[in-house]
């Protein structure tokens, strides 16, 4: 029996210790002071003539503070009404789910509205953005890069471009190190201007770079200063290019394509362009977190809990 199935996911004690383990190790942390291991756990035993404190809450002991709080408190479940285990079944359920899981599916298996079922799983897309600064890549590393449309852009009409394809869909812009973590980004278009800051910032120059033959990617090499970049010609049927050292590609970025397509047209069937983002970092958070990394289901449903520390999602007009 696996770790995952030890846990009790329908008790609602069991969830707050089991997230106050994984949120804090070193003992419970004031959210308000910062301190850490200086909090007393409140709550009188049934029976005792006192009133039974709230599941989970603790009290911070400093005497300049003296606060009360739970572990969902300075997190993306802060304010959540919904049971905290079935939150945590949900995080499961996202984490383990390869193409995604519809929020009617949460409704309909965690006993809750489609309403807070959408909105909890945006809270844990949000808990699922990383925010990382490091570059990708490096010294005699690989990164693939390149570009795909999903969905339409709001308040603009669908309209056929000259040559074929459709005018204003949601571009996004991924970058894949092969044997690494990958990420997307939602992008105004495909020019030069548009796609060369967020590849600059986001790639380590001693990086050997891969595109298709687009015109964005011309001399990208001496925009950019990487090591080395190649491209691969698929107007010419061209998909693979072997060369000593490294095979010249760009198969594994359109393998995350693959995925992330399937999952947006079978699973979500509809995203609306100012939520594309988070759907976004869902799919990169699977594909960072994914087995072939030696990251399995239990680890991968970790990290994201430990993600949604200090993150807060409101949906209110104004932040929409």
């Amino acid at each position: 029996m696996s770790v995952i199935a030890k846990r009790p996911f329908s008790d609602e004690e069991a969830a707050f210790e089991y997230l106050e383990r994984t949120l804090w190790p070193d003992g419970p942390v004031c959210p308000h002071c910062g301190t850490i291991g200086r909090a007393t756990k409140l709550g009188g035993r049934k029976g005792d003539g006192k009133r039974q404190a709230r599941l989970g809450l603790w009290k911070c002991n400093e005497r300049e503070c003296r606060k009360q709080f739970t572990v969902k408190v300075g997190t993306v479940f802060e304010h959540g009404r919904i049971p905290l285990h079935k939150m945590l079944q949900a995080v499961y359920l996202l984490c383990c789910s390869k193409k995604g899981c519809s929020s009617h599916q949460l409704h309909r298996i965690l006993q809750i509205t489609y309403k807070s079922a959408w909105f909890l799983s945006h809270r844990i897309r949000e808990a699922m953005r990383s925010g990382h600064l490091t570059p990708l890549g490096g010294l005699g590393k690989i990164v693939e890069a390149d570009e795909t449309t999903s969905g339409w852009q709001e308040g603009q009409p669908k309209q056929l471009k000259q040559g074929g394809g459709w005018q204003n869909r949601n571009v996004v812009l991924t970058l894949v190190e092969r044997g690494g973590e990958a990420r997307s980004f939602h992008v105004d278009g495909t020019t030069l201007g548009t796609l060369l800051p967020i590849i600059r910032h986001n790639i380590d120059r001693e990086t050997t770079v891969m595109t298709d033959a687009a015109s964005w990617y011309k001399n990208l090499k001496w925009h950019a200063g990487f090591a080395a970049h190649h491209s691969v010609h698929h107007e010419s049927e061209e998909y693979v290019r072997y060369a000593p050292g490294a095979d010249i590609h760009t198969n594994t970025v359109e393998g995350y394509y693959s995925i992330f397509k399937r999952g947006m047209k079978g699973i979500y069937q509809h995203c609306g362009e100012k939520h594309l983002h988070r759907y976004l970092a869902e799919f990169d958070f699977r594909y960072s977190n994914r087995v072939a990394l030696g990251i399995d289901d239990v680890e991968r449903y970790d990290r994201a809990l430990r993600g949604m520390v200090g993150k807060r999602l409101t949906y209110r007009a104004a932040d929409c």
